[in-house]
């Protein structure tokens, strides 16, 4: 009780601090620095709206008690008030449990066709509009930066970004942080003549955007960086100026393209974005392991059996392997119904947050 007064407190005056400054004329008009206090806002508004909603409710409690041995009525209202404070306290203690300190934060997401060449680019194009269709039903904002397409429409290479279109606790990494690995589909490809089932699989990768202020410097010298032209479906070219940026980080070989801008300049800029959260990603998953804190991350190679999630079509079937879910809606899930699933990869991750504290 004691510590999670003094816990609240702390973030009541920060919260407070945060409101003084956002009316400051001159924040105001800094749309960066605005924009980091707005996050920083959002995210402690619910624990202080529950916390104060906590306190009246045991404020009312001590007063309708006094008053009960007078009043049946007050008698009633104090047994309410207790479920209310319990209710209350439960979901208290929730917010103050140990977070991802990137929850609020956007995202970039990869998606890459694996083993199974066109059945696969078909596939990771099917992951892209499931993703696509959840994020408007959840109010994230998703613009392509970068696709190859297949010759059929499917998605070789795809670079995306998904923002919160309103500040919030709960961003897209909240969200699809837990999307990133090895995704495996059996059904009958289109290119298949004979009916057969089929494996196949592909990658999803997840960043974290970088922030203004990056964890890993990029020096200019550690950078190739080739123009070419726009390509379309098969690598068909599109655009008659080599507008397209390809931009090669020498020391770990991490290569990023974007092609979606109109220009080479907004290209590169888009690029560099892109670079700049896959090393601070990298970064952290150093520190992760250095630290020993036990968390998965993202799978890196096409190797099947390093899946995260499959997809069974003939039986509308979506297992995921981590938590051992599974549920016959694949559909509706496709559909960008993931929010069963996603609540799901969400509890575990509490849950083992909590143990581990």
């Amino acid at each position: 009780m004691a510590g999670e007064v003094s816990i609240v407190d702390d973030y009541v005056s920060e919260y407070e601090g945060i409101q003084a400054q956002m009316g400051d004329p001159d924040v105001a008009g800094d749309a960066e620095q605005f924009r980091k206090l707005s996050k920083r806002y959002a995210e402690l508004q619910p624990i202080i709206n529950v916390y104060n909603e906590l306190s009246e409710a045991r404020e009312n409690y001590e007063a309708a008690k006094e008053m009960a041995s007078e009043d049946k009525e007050f008698a009633e209202e104090a047994v309410r008030l207790e479920g209310d404070i319990a209710r209350l306290e439960e979901e208290l203690a929730d917010l103050l449990a140990p977070r991802d300190e990137h929850d609020g934060d956007d995202i970039i997401m990869e998606i890459k066709a694996g083993a199974g060449g066109e059945e696969a680019a078909l596939f990771a194009g099917d992951l892209a509009r499931m993703y696509q269709k959840y994020c408007e039903k959840n109010g994230l904002s998703w613009e392509v930066l970068d696709l190859a397409e297949s010759d059929l429409g499917g998605a070789k290479d795809m670079t995306v970004a998904v923002k919160s279109k309103t500040p919030s606790r709960d961003g897209a990494w909240s969200k699809l942080k837990f999307e990133g690995g090895v995704h495996r589909v059996q059904r009958v490809p289109v290119t298949e003549s004979q009916g057969r089932i089929q494996t196949s699989a592909a990658g999803v990768y997840v960043f974290p955007e970088a922030e203004e202020v990056a964890s890993v410097d990029i020096d200019e010298k550690d950078l190739r960086i080739d123009v070419y032209r726009s390509s379309g479906k098969g690598g068909q070219g599109v655009n008659t100026t080599d507008s397209a940026v390809r931009i090669t980080h020498l020391p770990t070989n991490i290569v990023v393209t974007c092609q979606n801008e109109r220009s080479q300049i907004q290209n590169r800029a888009r690029a560099m974005q892109v670079l700049q959260a896959r090393l601070d990603q990298l970064e952290r998953e150093k520190a992760d392991a250095e630290a020993a804190e036990g968390r998965a991350s993202q799978v890196r190679t096409m190797d099947r059996s390093e899946r995260i999630r499959t997809y069974n079509w003939p039986e509308n079937r979506i297992s995921d392997h981590r938590i051992n879910y599974k549920a016959n809606n694949l559909d509706s899930v496709l559909d960008g119904n993931m929010d069963e699933l996603i609540s799901a990869l969400q509890k575990h991750e509490r849950q083992e947050r909590l143990e581990a504290e």
